[in-house]
Parts: C-alpha cells; structure tokens; sequence
C-alpha cells in the first residue's frame, strides 16, 4: 500500500496564504492563536520527538542558490538588538571577549572566541529562509560546521539533542532553541558569523547564529551563547525544547 504523503508546513501555509494572505501577515503569536491555523501547526505536539524525526529524509540538502539570487535586504525579524546588559558590552568590545561555550555531554567542554571559531572548518552556503509568518529570503552565510564542532567536543554515548542559549530575552525570558543530533550533524546546518559577505549584523544575531536550513525561521536561533549537550528536554524551559514551543505550541521539528 502506498504511504500517503505527509504535507509540510510550507505547504500548509501556502494553502492558507491563498485563502487569507492578511492572516500570514498578522506576526507569530496572533497566527498559532488563531482557531484555523491551530490545529494545522500543533497538530505535531501528539507525536513524540522520536516520531517526529521519521517525517521525511532527514539527510536531504536543501536547495542551494546562486549569488544572483539574493534579496536586496535581509530582514532582521524577532530580537534585533539582543537586549540584556552582557550582550550590549560584548557589542561595544566588538564581540572580543565573547565566547562560545559546548557543554553539557561532553567529553571535552569547549569556551572559543570569534576568532577561534573563524580557524575551524567554514561552509558557505545560499539558502533560503522561510518565516512561519509568510515571509522568506536568500541569504549568504558563512560558519563552522557544527559536527566538526561536535565532533571535537566528544558527545557521551546518551546524547541526544543540542539546546542553543541565546543573549536575547522576549519578555525577560531568554531565547533558547533545540534540534536533535540528526540535524546537529547535517552538512548544512552551521553556526553563522557571515552574511553576504559581511559581519553578521547585530540585528541578524551577531555574532553568531544557528542555520538549520531543513527548518523554519524560528528554529534558527540568533545571539548564540552556549551550545548544551542533553539527553533529554524535560529540564530545558516547559519541557517542549524552544521558546516558541513552549509558549504557544509551535512544533519541536519545524521541517520544511
């Protein structure tokens, strides 16, 4: 018997966009709130995280695009300014005493600078990224590899997800997000510190962010501060693994 085919969340929106573009329009909360799109977005929350990781060939490359195919701007969307006390002097210092911390199951827990993380094997890619909003754009980015990463930290034999701790605070909640070691060893998903060719811009998340680039926008956190090594989500915030999911159901495995 055929397996029918699961639809994907761009696909849902694309329906949906047809019959209200204003709704798509309307920022994140107002959507996952309203009693149309509820169920078509949460509809996952009943699938644990291990089902979810069947949804669809989690090894694919996303499409990658040509220089040509940039959009003239790329929108800084949510946090642009990173917010707490901490961050803002690390932007004043121009980022020299940030670090990057890799903890949590690990052999080795890693504490690297910019510059150390510039040293490590780079990937450049032109992807697009898709907002749960509506809204998409190409955009060129630069970052390590995050399994080299990994791969130098050591995981424990229980390791199962990648919980990212951000400087931005919505509401005075910091932003944290998560995705499992599938996606953690993927060959396109890297830790950014180059847009365009450029410095990541503040507003975009300076000075480094997650690109996953199977995922949507919301999954790709900015600010980056300390990537956690964990067995399991239920002491990371309600238990659900980001801030959007546990605030107002967003689906863990946002795959696009």
């Amino acid at each position: 018997m055929k397996t029918p085919r699961i639809q994907t969340r761009r696909e849902v929106l694309g329906a949906l966009a047809i019959g209200g573009s204003s709704l798509l329009l309307a920022g994140c909360e107002r959507i996952i709130k309203t009693p149309l799109v509820q169920p078509l977005i949460t509809g996952g929350e009943k699938l644990t995280f291990r089902a979810q990781r069947a949804v669809m060939d989690r090894n694919a490359l996303a499409r990658e695009f040509s220089r040509s195919d940039l959009s003239p701007v790329f929108r800084a969307n949510g946090s642009r300014t990173g917010g707490t006390p901490e961050y803002q002097r690390h932007v004043a210092e121009g980022f020299a005493n940030w670090r990057l911390r890799v903890d949590g199951l690990v052999n080795t827990p890693l504490s690297l600078s910019l510059a150390d993380l510039q040293r490590l094997p780079q990937r450049t890619q032109i992807t697009r990224h898709d907002c749960v909003e509506g809204w998409s754009a190409i955009g060129e980015w630069t970052g390590v590899v995050l399994g080299g990463l990994l791969q130098q930290a050591g995981l424990r034999p229980n390791a199962q997800y990648l919980v990212f701790h951000c400087a931005d605070a919505i509401g005075g909640t910091p932003y944290y997000e998560s995705i499992d070691l599938i996606d953690g060893f993927h060959p396109q998903t890297i830790l950014a510190h180059r847009l365009n060719g450029s410095a990541l811009p503040v507003g975009n998340g300076a000075p480094l962010r997650l690109r996953v680039e199977r995922q949507l926008g919301y999954k790709q956190a900015k600010y980056l501060m300390r990537v956690e090594v964990v067995e399991s989500m239920a002491a990371i915030g309600k238990g659900k693994g980001g801030y959007w999911e546990d605030r107002i159901g967003y689906e863990w495995y946002a795959g696009i």
